[in-house]
């Protein structure tokens, strides 16, 4: 029986797609079979960090509405124990069906070991969407006090909704812009109120691997994002995994 993991942010801009994209490469990685579903309705990217632009996908609602089988999920070509579905372009989040999607994700719990859901930004009806079904959560934030403030808001409304496993990724961190404005990671912690499960530092490699349609972990098996991703990979299936700002 697999696990649904909600990749989350309070705001735009922390890098949560990419993040999403580098946990769910990296567990393929190690053989484990993934899911990855992009639920940002309207603004779809997962696609690009994952190196599938180019790729016909079905999306979620493809399947939710029984037009087509979960075994029809696009096959990523370098990692082929993850498979992908896109977010749907020409429906809201307020009409989609939430028990015919919590459906789709309990059928795909009986095929992958894991299922990875790049949420939208914000709390609106998308968050609630994602946010319901899902039984694990990274929040994914920034260092800076918008992004923090943000990130603590979305902690509490997961708490209001009974949520209990949600871990923070502090992501895009730069140990100098950190240096001078004298914040530590603890102090990020202790403002979003959250368990730490991830740092990943500021890496341009990031933005080239989608630049040139490559999945980061194929571009640069050994910048600082990759060796953070798999990192976080580890913790996720029950590993020991030091956090250290290298």
């Amino acid at each position: 029986m697999g696990e649904i993991f909600a990749v989350l942010s309070g705001k735009g801009g922390t890098g949560k797609t990419s993040v999403c994209a580098g946990i769910a490469t990296a567990l393929a990685e190690e053989g484990k079979r993934v899911l990855c579903i992009d639920c940002d309705i309207g603004l779809r990217n997962l696609d690009i960090s994952l190196g599938l632009a180019d790729c016909s996908a079905l999306s979620f609602l493809d399947v939710a509405e029984g037009g087509y089988p979960l075994e029809q999920a696009a096959v990523h070509p370098l990692f082929p124990q993850l498979q992908f579905l896109t977010a749907p372009m020409n429906r809201e989040a307020e009409k989609i069906d939430a028990r015919a999607f919590s459906a789709l994700l309990q059928q795909a719990k009986q095929h992958f070991d894991y299922v990875l859901l790049d949420a939208p930004a914000g709390v609106d009806a998308g968050f609630r969407l994602v946010a319901a079904p899902a039984e694990r959560f990274l929040l994914v934030t920034g260092s800076g006090p918008a992004a923090i403030r943000d990130a603590a808001r979305v902690g509490e409304l997961l708490e209001l909704m009974g949520k209990q496993d949600v871990r923070l990724v502090v992501n895009r961190v730069d140990r100098d812009l950190l240096s001078t404005v004298q914040i530590t990671i603890d102090d990020v912690m202790d403002s979003a109120g959250l368990p730490l499960w991830g740092i990943v530092l500021e890496d341009a490699n990031v933005t080239l691997a989608a630049s040139f349609g490559k999945p980061l972990l194929k571009y640069a098996k050994r910048c600082p994002a990759a060796k953070a991703y798999r990192k976080i990979a580890k913790r996720i299936q029950g590993f020991h995994e030091p956090i250290t700002l290298r």
